[in-house]
């Protein structure tokens, strides 16, 4: 390390780390609506794309982390949604089989949307991105999160 360096580049990386999980929330209405699909007996995983460390450390912060049974992140595995593999790995973090079906919910509608059909689940597309041409329709679109969350609580 360079004499110049005031601070070693993995401590820089870690304040930043820290600074970005400090910085995202979850509203409580969505924690709420997360608890009560666990305690319908719902298996919960989440897929994302992003660096390993960001993504677990917005988990935790946020609370989500406790309220999910297996989280893949396409960073510790250098595959990126809708790549069917990051959707198979978090099936298993969570107990489950693909071939059992499921749902995703996301706001991207080729990697969540795309993908999450690819891997023969059901979707939930939370509108806000251009959908593109060509994509096959999600099975439902929401404005936000707990409109999502409606939907499954009422669904088996």
């Amino acid at each position: 390390m360079p004499s110049a360096w005031k601070h070693p580049p993995a401590d820089l990386w870690q304040e930043y780390v820290d600074r970005v999980a400090a910085a995202v929330t979850c509203r409580p209405e969505v924690l709420e609506g997360l608890a009560r699909l666990r305690a319908a007996a719902w298996t919960i995983g989440v897929i994302t794309n992003g660096a390993g460390d960001i993504q677990r450390a917005k988990l935790a912060a946020t609370g989500l982390a406790d309220l999910v049974d297996g989280v893949a992140v396409s960073g510790d595995l250098e595959i990126r949604k809708p790549d069917l593999r990051l959707f198979e790995l978090a099936a298993t973090r969570c107990g489950v089989s693909l071939a059992d079906g499921g749902w995703m919910v996301g706001d991207n509608p080729a990697g969540d949307i795309g993908g999450g059909r690819q891997a023969g689940l059901r979707t939930i597309w939370l509108r806000g991105r251009p959908w593109p041409d060509g994509l096959p329709a999600a099975h439902h679109v929401v404005e936000d999160v707990t409109d999502a969350l409606a939907i499954l609580l009422t669904k088996e």
